[in-house]
């Protein structure tokens, strides 16, 4: 039986101008599915010869197979590019002649022309390929990394109270709360995040923030270059807001008040009411 939006082992049956025929094992060569010669990767053929061929529906809806590998199969995740965006939904590129359609169904939040988004592609009541952005019954959770390892992972939603959704390596499921990322992030971005800890669920919650020291370093950094860039002087200092904080330098109330110290004891910067202003 075919697999459509999958790899079949299939046998060359007959040649054409414009392609060859694969045998679709029905018994009735009107079900022979055409390897058209632009997708057969310059490889010369010869009757009988099996191929792995993928198989998926060209714009006529008719079967139609290529030895090109597509960016992803029935059943995958994946990281594809939107090309369009229509009446009926968007469109990802999946490496094929025919792109795959996103239903507006299919979109947990609007989708840009340009960008990539986690998908996951399966087929459609019509046999055709399709693809959603509702992934998360598609992941699985892991308990596989170690307290403070830093992975990569895919945003794939934002819940109402500002949790980022995100799958490691696309694959795991992941959380990064609200308190634990002070930079704008939209579904769709690559995080270098660090693993904080596993909930019962199974569930990670992982954080955008690097380890205490690390970040005191960093944000020392940014207040520093901050002042060279104002003439040395700023109106920020331990009383600033937290909002404040956020906007200008990405990080937490917490983690500004130690560069501060940092900067302070090492003899770099004084502080007042007024502000801050290097030495």
């Amino acid at each position: 039986m075919i697999k459509v939006g999958d790899f079949n082992s299939l046998k060359v049956v007959r040649r054409a101008e414009f392609g060859y025929y694969l045998d679709a094992e029905t018994g009735n060569t009107s079900d022979d599915i055409l390897l058209p010669m632009k997708s057969t990767l310059g490889r010369a053929l010869n009757i009988d010869d099996e191929v792995e061929a993928f198989i998926y529906r060209d714009t006529s809806d008719r079967l139609i197979s290529t030895l090109k590998r597509p960016h992803a199969k029935v059943g995958d995740l994946a990281y594809l590019k939107v090309i369009d965006i229509t009446e009926i939904g968007s469109f990802v590129d999946i490496g094929l002649e025919r792109d795959v359609l996103v239903p507006f169904k299919e979109e947990n939040y609007k989708l840009e022309t340009g960008r990539k988004y986690l998908f996951y592609v399966y087929l459609d009541k019509t046999g055709r390929l399709a693809a959603t952005t509702y992934i998360d019954k598609y992941l699985h959770d892991t308990n596989s990394y170690n307290i403070d390892d830093e992975v990569e992972g895919t945003v794939y939603g934002i819940q109402t109270n500002g949790t980022l959704m995100i799958a490691i390596e696309d694959t795991y499921r992941a959380v990064v709360l609200r308190n634990e990322n002070y930079t704008s992030i939209t579904p769709g971005d690559k995080l270098t995040v660090r693993v904080k800890k596993y909930y019962e669920d199974g569930k990670m919650d992982v954080t955008t923030r690097k380890p205490r020291l690390e970040e005191r370093d960093v944000v020392e950094e940014q207040i520093l270059e901050f002042l060279n860039k104002n003439n040395g002087s700023m109106i920020y200092n331990d009383k600033s807001s937290p909002d404040d904080i956020k906007k200008i330098f990405r990080t937490s109330k917490n983690a500004f008040k130690r560069a501060l110290g940092g900067l302070m004891k090492s003899d770099l910067i004084v502080q007042n009411e007024e502000g801050t202003r290097l030495k």
